[in-house]
């Protein structure tokens, strides 16, 4: 006997074995049951959600021989044949191959005879929005006036394209993706039912996998069965789907967290090793920034179930909030810009390095926390104001003078947004307690009420007194501390370029070896 598939073999044959959807169950039940039939039915849904599959047991339903209910008995010769497909007063049709007018036209000749076996004729259109134009019109002069023996079961994973007129004359259902949850729940059932041994990891990682739809998730479970030998591993099962372990992920997370970009290609790099699905992977690193964001701004929040959750807390308190934002904004982007990368693997790699760039350039490649504002201070050209104990009288704030603007900000304990606002400036001059500081056009999308408010205290406490920001958008006429960075980056690297090609080794390599030096190779060290 050849192998039945488990989609087929486990496709509901009645409404109580349908999984979720039971908001379009209860009102093709109720009418039913209660007598109160339309004409047309719209079925509409992503792929592999249960539209035919509705449409298929609402038919048993109105030509089951024991009667119309949401119960067909599945046993008389209606049921039977319905289930086999071979009912002759069910008409299935695939609009996507037959589009033509003239197969319309030719499947509605004989919309007006009467059922040869049943009590309705069934025409289940699926696909219908591939139809023509011609087609519809075809179509809606029988919607307009059907025979009373005839029911139109029309199912489409794009109703938008459907023409208003043919969806007025329909009750529309729209079937939803199930959740992670229950496709795990129906594929434990499922393996039960057939004796076979599954990790709950694994099941979880197929759900997940399926993106909503059950037939998808019966399909993957019929390859699992196959790549496991009968037997569901987890680890297998991720190497099967090109999935990692959430390890994987919380490791990215953790050296975004740090700034350490060392840390972060090395992972990169290891992740390589499992040739995984980056767009996946990107997914993965969504859901865990989603989580991480979830539990700053409520604490006690319920995380999804495979997550480690003392690692989400504590990389909730490990970034910012506006970190994770922009990390989560960044990575939502970078998915698109995948499929257009030279490798999955650099448009990955790059995604990540994207969400490093506004961090503070001494905060990447080392975990280093920056002194506090008065210790930033002291080693400045001004004294931070002294404090006053609750006995003591106020003491004036120091005067300031010339202030090293790019040290400064360079030792201030800014972040994201703020650190690159204020990096990208250079101060003009000072009057009173007013900085005018000069921010070039090219760099306004950086200014916004909550980081000019940020950069305004954290200067103030530095500096011991309260200031003002004015900004003049301007060319800087000095260098800001983004340049200065970048200056001494270029310095740093040109001098570790020189020293390579002084050094006597090297040049015996090249000139025994006929080596070379990969200039892209070239890192300067702390």
């Amino acid at each position: 006997m050849s192998y039945q598939v488990l989609a087929r073999k486990w496709r509901p044959r009645n409404f109580a074995e349908m999984m979720g959807q039971g908001h379009v169950l209860r009102a093709l039940i109720n009418a039913l049951d209660h007598q109160r039939l339309h004409h047309a039915y719209l079925f509409t849904g992503t792929r592999g959600v249960g539209k035919t599959t509705v449409a298929r047991i609402f038919a048993k339903s109105l030509n089951c021989e024991q009667g119309i209910s949401a119960t067909p008995c599945g046993q008389c010769s209606a049921c039977r044949e319905i289930d086999e497909g071979r009912f002759v007063d069910l008409i299935e049709v695939d609009a996507a191959s037959r589009t033509k007018v003239e197969d319309t036209r030719e499947l509605l000749e004989n919309v007006h005879y009467t059922p040869a076996r049943g009590r309705y004729k069934v025409y289940l259109i699926d696909e219908v929005h591939m139809l023509s134009t011609h087609s519809f019109n075809a179509l809606l002069k029988t919607l307009e006036e059907p025979p009373p023996h005839v029911k139109f079961l029309l199912a489409t994973t794009d109703p938008q394209r459907l023409p208003v007129t043919i969806l007025s004359r329909c009750l529309q259902f729209n079937l939803k993706r199930l959740p992670p949850e229950q496709i795990s729940q129906y594929l434990e059932k499922v393996l039960r039912q057939e004796g076979i041994a599954a990790e709950a990891g694994a099941l979880k990682q197929i759900a997940r996998a399926a993106d909503g739809s059950m037939r998808d998730a019966l399909s993957l479970l019929d390859q699992a069965i196959a790549y496991g030998g009968g037997k569901l591993d987890e680890g297998e099962i991720r190497a099967m789907l090109g999935t990692v372990e959430h390890g994987h992920v919380l490791k990215l997370a953790e050296a975004l967290a740090a700034a350490e970009g060392a840390m972060l290609l090395y992972h990169i790099e290891a992740l390589g090793e499992f040739a995984p699905d980056y767009d996946g992977v990107l997914a993965e690193l969504l859901s865990l920034l989603h989580n991480i964001a979830v539990v700053q701004v409520v604490p006690g929040a319920a995380i999804e179930d495979h997550l480690d959750a003392d690692a989400v807390q504590r990389l909730a308190g490990a970034m910012t909030p506006e970190d994770v934002q922009l990390f989560y904004q960044i990575g939502v982007t970078g998915r698109r810009d995948l499929a257009t990368a030279p490798s999955p693997r650099l448009g990955f790699e790059m995604v990540l390095l994207r969400m490093l760039a506004f961090r503070p350039v001494e905060e990447r490649g080392r975990g280093a926390v920056p002194p506090p504002p008065a210790a930033a201070a002291r080693t400045l050209q001004f004294s931070p104001a002294p404090v006053a104990s609750p006995s003591a009288p106020k003491t004036a704030p120091a005067a300031v003078g010339d202030i090293d603007w790019p040290s400064l900000i360079t030792r201030l304990p800014l972040q994201g947004v703020v650190r690159a606002l204020a990096q990208n400036c250079a101060l003009l001059r000072r009057e009173g307690t007013v900085l005018h500081l000069a921010l070039a056009p090219a760099h306004a999308s950086l200014r916004n009420p909550r980081a000019e408010e940020r950069l305004q205290e954290a200067l103030s406490t530095a500096l011991g007194e309260r200031l003002k920001l004015q900004f003049t958008a301007t060319q800087p006429p000095a260098e800001t501390p983004a340049a200065r960075q970048d200056r001494t980056a270029q310095e740093r690297l040109r001098a570790a370029e020189e020293a390579i090609a002084r050094d006597d080794n090297v040049r015996t390599l090249q000139e025994t070896l006929g080596a070379r030096v990969v200039p892209e190779s070239v890192r300067p060290l702390d």
